[in-house]
């Protein structure tokens, strides 16, 4: 996905669910912070949305915009609604969005997971395209592990799973053993 369908998923996504403001979660949510993300940050077809004041329409989005749907056979790309309570975020993380709003999107804003909290979100899945995801995040220095794991800690997820995340990431950042 490229910054230019992330805001056309924006724009559709506010109309259809009748929302100016909207949640992108999600791998494509990098897309607010780093537009030129490394091609492997940018390979899924997918945005997570959920609208901000009309949350009882995410379905209504999945259903228009969603996999499969004839948005998605036109533009490649597609729209996956969700409700917000189905993704565990570091607490705080409504105050560090990222917003996307331009003239592309027409008066739509979506507001996007910051850099650390997608990458602790990522992680609390664990499946191995998620850790791909977060390594290149942290071997291409476009997050910090310290900020990271204080991310890790604001999650609600059992102790032994955040220390399994922590433990990943001092592992990943650590230099190779000679």
């Amino acid at each position: 996905m490229t910054r230019d369908e992330l805001e056309h998923i924006i724009r559709a996504a506010g109309d259809v669910a009748g929302d100016d403001t909207l949640f992108i979660f999600g791998s494509q949510a990098i897309l607010a912070t780093f537009p030129q993300a490394p091609a492997q940050l940018r390979q899924s077809v997918e945005a997570d949305v959920a609208p901000r004041t009309r949350p009882d329409r995410w379905d209504a989005i999945d259903g228009s915009l969603g996999e499969l749907s004839p948005f998605h056979q036109q533009f490649g790309v597609y729209a996956h609604g969700i409700e917000v309570g189905t993704v565990t975020l570091p607490a705080g993380w409504e105050k560090r969005l990222v917003p996307v709003r331009t003239q592309a999107t027409l008066g739509k804003t979506g507001l996007c997971l910051e850099p650390h909290d997608l990458a602790a979100s990522k992680l609390v899945a664990f499946r191995e395209k998620d850790t791909d995801f977060v390594r290149v995040l942290l071997t291409e220095h476009m997050i910090d592990p310290e900020v990271l794991v204080s991310r890790i800690q604001m999650l609600d997820a059992p102790e032994a799973q955040r220390r399994r995340m922590t433990n990943w990431v001092m592992l990943t950042v650590a230099p190779p053993k000679a």
